[in-house]
């Protein structure tokens, strides 16, 4: 089998559909989102309806769709749906935003597959295997800065909300963040590098790939 994951589209719609172009969600194979699909991008709504769809198609158990904090922002009333941060505009009053909102509302805040976490954010490192329960939202939502180094639950865990730039604090990378140990950060700032990391899990040889139109290579930490 083999797991995809993505973050971070924020209203890139055209950008995702490309992303989408190198998932094969053929047989048992799944797709995971990790949140933040709104905001900044021009298409926030083609984004959430493009989702929607995928899984009407596939169902929501082959392409999951977690919470980032750009969906929290919304469902508690600070931001609208669409907005263009760089000009300061919005559109508001859309007459299907309350079919969104619901939609967000009901996105898990993390996913797990064998010992591998998905979430946006993070998760309380601290609690060790206890993590499930002692994680706030916060942990899973806005955890800042990403957190690096061996988890001691035994687990790997995937997120996005900090850009690999910021991590790495080289403002040239934008691909997939292995620490070496237990984190894979995967959120490239698609409106700064114009493309959306996709990373695969294949259960078969156990290894991370980034997969692009080149094809996939087998994920490195970074200082290698």
């Amino acid at each position: 089998m083999k797991i995809y994951a993505m973050s971070d589209i924020h209203g890139c719609l055209q950008e995702f559909e490309a992303a989408l172009e190198l998932v094969d969600l053929s047989g048992d194979n799944k797709l995971i989102l990790l949140g933040d699909y709104i905001h900044s991008g021009a298409d926030s709504y083609g984004v959430l309806k493009k989702i929607i769809n995928l899984q009407q198609k596939y169902g929501s158990d082959k392409v999951v769709a977690l919470m980032g904090n750009h969906e929290e922002i919304v469902i508690e009333g600070r931001a609208p749906i669409q907005e263009l941060w760089d000009e300061g505009l919005y559109d508001s009053g859309n007459a299907e935003d309350d079919n969104y909102i619901i939609f967000m509302q009901n996105l898990p805040l993390y996913h797990v597959e064998g010992n591998i976490i998905f979430v946006h954010a993070g998760i309380d490192e601290e609690s060790g295997e206890e993590w499930e329960w002692e994680s706030t939202d916060r942990d899973f939502l806005e955890k800042y800065p990403a957190e690096t180094g061996h988890f001691d639950g035994e687990m790997i865990i995937v997120a996005g909300h900090v850009g690999t730039a910021v991590i790495t604090n080289n403002y040239r990378f934008h691909d997939i963040y292995f620490d070496g140990e237990s984190h894979y950060y995967i959120d490239g700032t698609v409106y700064e590098s114009g493309i959306i990391n996709v990373l695969m899990y294949d259960t078969d040889d156990e290894t991370f790939y980034q997969v692009s139109e080149a094809g996939k290579y087998e994920i490195e930490p970074y200082e290698e």
